[in-house]
């Protein structure tokens, strides 16, 4: 009998019941009634307090479509999983102890960056770890893409698109805040894919007098209004030049709600014009996964059983030039994958005339 756990962990997004289907239905496909599969509740908390259930088959059917988790998730921070929690519980040794309480085969991860730092750690503590790439962010290194970027860019994109309608008719400037802390991924595709004027994100630090400057020029070729699409994480050339605990005091401290009002702020002491915030926010990660989604989850989920049927333990499955490929976790933790400012993207999107307010 081949035991196997499956958990989502970190923040939810479309396509992870998907997944969860693709490396189900795979497994059973292969095994039969020869496998039994648990689902482990509210990510690694689960695992850490024995949170599981046994699935069956039909817990698989009809959530190809459906949004969120069906097995809940929660953030469970890398950097204080070694400590013990406030009942003294050691997680890392609880997580082993649950394993094995199951005689797990394998346990299969759903998440992103700090989700995948406790895989690894929990593969060198001898578990036997097979790994998906899910977060909205596309920031996880080791693969092209990752399952929720798609969908959540056309959620992003759609918000540009309509913003342009009240924009023009009321010749107003509308910062759009897209959502991506450290990576400017969904923001540079939102923005280019939406038509954004200006797009800011966090790997290239920009200029407000720039940024003015772009929208002054457009105001006197006759374009009366303008989006800026600014990644959460956008910084100034200022904040770029500071330490990385002093722009977490200065971020921490600021008076606005996030980026999108700072820079409407400062915008507005430079330019006469009327200005406006919109930040979708978690809306962006909500709803549906689109097609480019499903057919992605299913196929990195079939990936993923087809590890376990292997016994190819230690991978999380990339995606490189449209395969499906195993990565070692110990490769993929702790490394993120930026936005490369020289990358051709970046180059073809300043060509055809998005400034990054730089320059």
């Amino acid at each position: 009998m081949k035991k196997i756990g499956m958990l989502t962990s970190g923040g939810d997004c479309q396509g992870l019941n998907a997944a969860l289907r693709g490396v189900g239905k795979t497994l059973y496909n292969h095994y039969g009634q020869e496998v039994q599969i648990y689902g482990i509740r509210d990510g690694y908390r689960g695992l850490i307090e024995g949170n599981y259930h046994l699935m069956s088959p039909q817990d698989f059917s009809g959530i190809l479509t459906r949004g969120g988790t069906i097995l809940g998730t929660s953030r469970e921070p890398f950097k204080k999983i070694r400590m013990a929690d406030e009942n003294s519980v050691d997680k890392v040794a609880s997580m082993k102890l649950n394993y094995n309480k199951l005689q797990l085969d394998c346990l299969v991860v759903l998440g992103g960056n700090g989700t995948h730092k406790t895989a690894n750690l929990l593969r060198t503590e001898g578990l036997n770890i097979v790994s998906l790439p899910k977060t909205i962010d596309n920031d996880i290194w080791g693969t092209d893409v990752t399952f929720g970027f798609s969908s959540a860019v056309g959620i992003a994109t759609q918000v540009v698109d309509a913003i342009h309608t009240t924009a023009t008719s009321h010749q107003r400037i509308f910062i759009i805040e897209i959502m991506g802390h450290k990576v400017g991924w969904m923001t540079l595709y939102a923005g280019i894919g939406g038509g954004a004027d200006i797009i800011l994100i966090p790997e290239i630090p920009y200029d407000i007098d720039i940024i003015a400057s772009v929208l002054e020029k457009r105001n006197t070729e006759g374009k009366m209004f303008s989006i800026i699409a600014a990644a959460e994480g956008a910084i100034s050339k200022q904040e770029a030049a500071m330490p990385k605990k002093q722009l977490k005091s200065a971020r921490a401290e600021m008076k606005h709600p996030s980026v999108a009002y700072l820079i409407a702020d400062q915008l507005s002491q430079r330019i006469n014009q009327e200005i406006r915030a919109c930040v979708p926010g978690h809306f962006q990660r909500g709803g549906s996964p689109d097609a480019a989604d499903k057919i992605l989850t299913t196929r990195l989920g079939t990936a993923a059983a087809e590890l376990i049927i292997k016994e190819q333990y230690g991978y999380m499955v990339g995606v490189r030039n449209n395969k499906m490929v195993p990565v070692a976790l110990q490769e993929v933790a702790g490394r993120l994958k930026d936005v490369p400012p020289d990358s051709d993207i970046v180059r073809e999107a300043k060509l055809f005339g998005i400034s990054f307010g730089d320059e």
